[in-house]
């Protein structure tokens, strides 16, 4: 029997009215295990690609398949961290709270957590290595730490396929490299599809490099080529690359 890919866009449109947002997009995406990372401009269609994955929109034009099925039958098998700065940390509710509703879809008709969806959140908070800030209120962590249990809340639900949307976003130096050595982890187990507009998170954790722009220039490999940068941020290369490893760029035009 052959096995279902992660991922399959084939001729993917979006639109808002009358602008297109996403444009002919194709992605496959064959097997768990990995982590791909979209990069790209703001505005660029990145978290609306995201949100076509998670079966929020559909597409006017194209296919989108996970596992083999249609977004909207696939959501017990896709984990999502949403962007850092759309969560609420005012809110009173704590670390475990937190955790816990990922495991809503499990709960049952009475949402209520059984045994298994409360070791389910334990196993991954000890994963993100926040167990002992289990009962803390959100607000009282530091970003790094936020950024961990919102991770710790998509793994609640044992997810194949992770989605992190803008994750490195606010946090500094020292948290990005805590939490890119956490999804190399975590990418043994899955495989992780993390969109973001820094280029700098362009990192050794990163296996496959995408560039998007309303269209997608992917290649099934961590080498960007010049030509698909600059027409993804639409400027000349030597003022996009800076923070980005030589052995990355793909070759230059004559």
């Amino acid at each position: 029997m052959t096995e279902k890919k992660v991922i399959e866009m084939k001729d993917v449109w979006v639109r808002y009215g009358n602008q297109i947002i996403l444009e002919a997009v194709n992605l496959d995406l064959d097997k768990p295990g990995g982590l791909l990372g979209i990069i790209g401009p703001n505005g660029g269609g990145k978290t609306t690609f995201l949100k076509i994955l998670l079966g929020l929109l559909e597409p006017y034009r194209g296919s989108v398949k996970l596992f083999g099925k249609t977004p909207e039958k696939s959501r017990d098998l896709v984990g999502y961290v949403p962007q850092y700065k759309g969560f609420d940390y005012d809110f009173p509710i704590s670390v475990w709270e937190v955790v816990l509703t990922g495991r809503l879809s499990h709960a049952g008709f009475l949402k209520r957590y059984g045994q298994e969806d409360k070791g389910a959140a334990l196993k991954a908070l000890e994963t993100v290595e926040m167990l002992e800030f289990k009962d803390r209120q959100i607000g009282q962590l530091s970003g790094g730490q936020r950024q961990r249990v919102l991770i710790a809340r998509a793994l609640a639900s044992h997810p194949k396929l992770l989605l992190l949307d803008e994750p490195d976003s606010g946090l500094d130096p020292h948290m990005q490299d805590e939490l890119y050595r956490l999804l190399g982890r975590l990418k043994k187990d899955m495989a992780i599809v993390m969109v973001t507009h820094d280029l700098s998170a362009v990192s050794v954790y990163v296996d496959k490099i995408a560039c998007l722009n309303r269209k997608l220039h992917y290649h099934n490999s961590k080498e960007i080529p010049v030509e698909d940068l600059e027409a993804t941020y639409q400027c000349p290369v030597e003022l996009i690359a800076h923070g980005i490893p030589h052995r990355v760029l793909g070759r230059h035009k004559n």
